[in-house]
């Protein structure tokens, strides 16, 4: 499929099984081209295949991989995209249910729809993956892509194409090509002490610069998450089988109660434990020789990102020691700039976890249906900076800080 601008090739993958790895993360993780770690671990080919491969996505799941590659009519790499054909808006946490129940009240058809995205995976990044050492720069390279996924959604027939959890660059750009623009928040903590700007220098240097009530409560809070259990930490090798079937166990409690059934196989994990274990972080809580709690987390190059939590045992304040705490413990330690701890919670505000904005583009085919859609997000991203505003009003942080 030709772009019909550049001279560029658009194809559409099945699946990653069609790219090798090396051409896919020379676009997805250039800068770990010298061997380090990815900058988003979940845009590499590793952790998207992973998905396919345990069954994740593919058939039966609603997410169909309908992944783009661009090349110059030579043959040589531009750049690749993430994406998916949906037939419902699980999984995805920018919220569109209500645009597809008035659209199909109004006699549409919203799904099937196309969605360029990590499956399952609230973390922001670049969905636009350009080579950077193919023949065109960024900007042109990225508008191939757009072009091609929006002559691929037409050639298709869907009702809309959603990018979501894009990075501010590609909202900005893809916005002057005529998409809409939408805007979110989640919270993040920053290894940034606001009122020096230097680092943190430990755990308590972050205390130091809380008000003295903030600076209490989350002493009292790390004091009675431990009180009946130990916090232990495994990485890399020090992972073991029998460390995932107690975290099965604890994803299986969240994901039945927050989604009615887990998004990820049980085969997922073993696959991740296979092929990525140097980019995990497990925080597993064990009482009386058996592990009750755990939190997973991806490592990437200057950030740790929090995924998923679950228990099977209730102890007071120990999702806050799990999934923020000794996240931000980690963070420290290892010198990363911040924590990514999932989507929603004011509740990490008080934690030390500051609201920032999110950021996704949105095409939709009817032209009627684009008008209000339009709308609506014009609103919308008003309210969302209102609302960040408010928060900041809120940060935990010392007077003047």
């Amino acid at each position: 499929m030709p772009d019909g601008g550049y001279g560029i090739e658009i194809s559409v993958l099945g699946g990653l099984d069609q790219i090798s790895p090396a051409d896919w993360d020379c676009c997805a993780a250039p800068e770990a081209a010298d061997g380090g770690r990815p900058e988003n671990p979940f845009l590499t080919w590793r952790f998207l295949r992973a998905l396919e491969e345990s069954g994740s996505v593919g058939p039966g799941s609603g997410w169909s991989p309908r992944h783009l590659v661009a090349r110059t009519e030579a043959g040589a790499l531009i750049g690749v995209m993430p994406l998916y054909a949906k037939g419902h808006s699980q999984g995805e946490y920018v919220f569109d249910h209500s645009w597809a129940h008035a659209f199909e009240s109004a006699g549409g058809r919203y799904y099937p729809k196309l969605q360029g995205a990590v499956p399952f995976t609230p973390v922001a990044g670049r969905r636009f993956l350009t080579n950077p050492d193919g023949p065109f720069p960024r900007e042109v390279a990225l508008a191939a892509l757009a072009q091609g996924v929006v002559q691929l959604a037409s050639q298709m027939g869907v009702s809309s194409l959603h990018v979501t959890f894009c990075d501010w660059e590609e909202w900005a750009a893809c916005g002057e090509m005529g998409f809409l623009q939408r805007t979110g928040q989640q919270f993040f903590w920053r290894n940034r002490d606001p009122g020096t700007g230097a680092p943190f220098a430990d755990f308590d240097d972050f205390l130091q610069s809380l008000s003295s009530r903030k600076r209490k409560a989350i002493r009292k809070e790390r004091r009675e998450a431990v009180a009946e259990v130990e916090v232990l930490e495994f990485t890399g090798d020090a992972i073991e089988p029998e460390h995932w079937d107690d975290f099965w166990r604890f994803y299986q409690d969240t994901g039945s109660r927050k989604w009615g059934s887990p998004y990820l196989t049980r085969e997922f994990f073993d696959i991740a434990q296979e092929t990525m274990r140097d980019d995990i972080l497990l925080v597993m809580a064990r009482r009386e020789g058996r592990f009750v709690a755990g939190a997973l987390n991806f490592i990437g190059r200057d950030a740790l990102f929090g995924r998923y939590w679950g228990c099977v045992e209730h102890h007071p304040c120990l999702h806050f020691e799990l999934c923020y705490y000794r996240a931000i413990d980690y963070a420290l330690a290892h010198g990363l700039g911040r924590v990514e701890a999932g989507a929603q919670g004011e509740h990490k505000l008080s934690r030390g976890y500051m609201p920032e904005p999110t950021y996704s583009l949105h095409w939709i085919a009817d032209p009627g249906f684009r008008r209000a859609v339009a709308k609506y997000l014009e609103e919308e991203r008003e309210a969302v900076g209102q609302e960040i505003d408010f928060l900041a009003q809120f940060k935990p942080f010392k007077r003047g800080h």
